[in-house]
């Protein structure tokens, strides 16, 4: 088995290559791409408009190295928390997000995570790997089928807000997302798209350069340096006037609006001075906030900020005509929100 080619990381072209070298018709491998793509095939034996000789053929050169869905848990408000085993028994968490009128898918990009944000669960399990193209794509179909079955409406949001820093798995986040919006794959609007990081100014460079259609979150919490620095380390690395600049560098070449991921806890970020310092921060580009409810993680070190806190920074931030909401966590029963993602299920 372990000689076997993954036959998802070939290209279409590559797949038509393969069948005309076996002997046979160029147009063979665009079934072959349908039915791995289009129709998220995980066996050679779903190919039924292939005949058996070709398909026994394929199994002997390629393996399909699909997802499962270990477990599911659901939450009390509708929310489904997916444990997703991948081919080499490493585990993976995905979400489904319900809302009135759409549904939302949050993935992973990596097992474990590169970063050390001291708030996150998730960083606290070092990172293992990467995932690659498929092992993204997978998590969305099954939850677009999960959406279908359980709240009769297909997937129509995706945030790459799971597990991982998807920047620092650009490329492979990169295939996924043509895959997920091409339509020989799911045909997904990338508007609908966000892809959320804790700022790697390198890579959203890369990303204005490279011209992406999707939306972009920043992870900030603080806009002051020392602050910042003391709940998420790597800030020490990537300061907030680097991220500055390469968020100045994003909107000047997408016009696209930045939207920042803000979580208040109480005597951390909860004072005037932080309110002041995230109004100055925004101001160089339309942005729009989030206010995210704080999840715990057990220990007690972060605690919610209190509701006062929360109303002066929506109140002041309106003020200075920053787009600002307040986000409730969903799936806490089940550490399916924001930071919880820990493979607990």
């Amino acid at each position: 088995m372990n000689n076997k080619k993954d036959i998802r990381a070939l290209s279409k072209e590559q797949l038509r290559e393969f069948f005309v070298k076996e002997g046979d018709k160029a147009f063979r491998g665009n079934q072959v791409y349908e039915w791995l793509w289009v129709k998220s095939a995980h066996s050679f034996d779903d190919m039924t408009n292939i005949s058996k000789e070709t398909r026994a053929m394929l199994e002997e050169n390629f393996v399909i190295n699909h997802i499962k869905v270990d477990a599911m848990q659901k939450s009390s408000d509708g929310t489904i928390k997916n444990a997703v085993k991948l081919h080499d028994g490493l585990i993976v968490e995905s979400v489904l997000i319900p809302a009135k009128n759409r549904t939302t898918a949050c993935v992973s990009s990596q097992v474990g995570c590169s970063l050390d944000c001291k708030f996150c669960a998730t960083a606290r399990l070092k990172r293992m790997r990467n995932l690659n193209p498929d092992e993204i794509y997978d998590q969305v179909v099954a939850i677009d089928k999960e959406s279908r079955l359980y709240h009769n409406r297909p997937l129509s949001n995706i945030v790459f807000m799971g597990m991982g820093e998807p920047l620092m798995n650009y490329n492979n986040v990169l295939k996924a997302i043509d895959k997920i919006t091409s339509d020989e794959g799911l045909g997904m609007s990338p508007k609908r798209i966000v892809v959320s990081t804790s700022g790697v100014p390198k890579m959203i460079k890369k990303m204005a350069d490279d011209g992406v259609k999707f939306k972009l979150a920043v992870s900030l919490h603080s806009a002051i340096d020392e602050v910042r620095t003391s709940i998420m380390p790597f800030n020490a690395t990537f300061p907030l006037t680097d991220l500055r600049e390469a968020l100045q560098y994003w909107f000047l070449k997408t016009k696209n609006r930045i939207t920042y991921e803000y979580v208040v806890w109480k005597g951390i970020n909860d004072k005037q001075k932080d309110i002041d310092a995230l109004i100055e921060f925004c101001k160089f580009a339309p942005s729009k906030v989030n206010l995210i409810e704080y999840n715990p993680i057990d220990d007690g070190e972060f605690q919610q900020a209190s509701n006062q806190a929360i109303e002066s920074y929506v109140s002041q931030l309106e003020k200075n005509n920053i787009t600002v909401t307040v986000r409730r966590s969903r799936g806490k029963d089940i550490d399916a929100a924001c930071g919880q993602l820990a493979n607990k299920s």
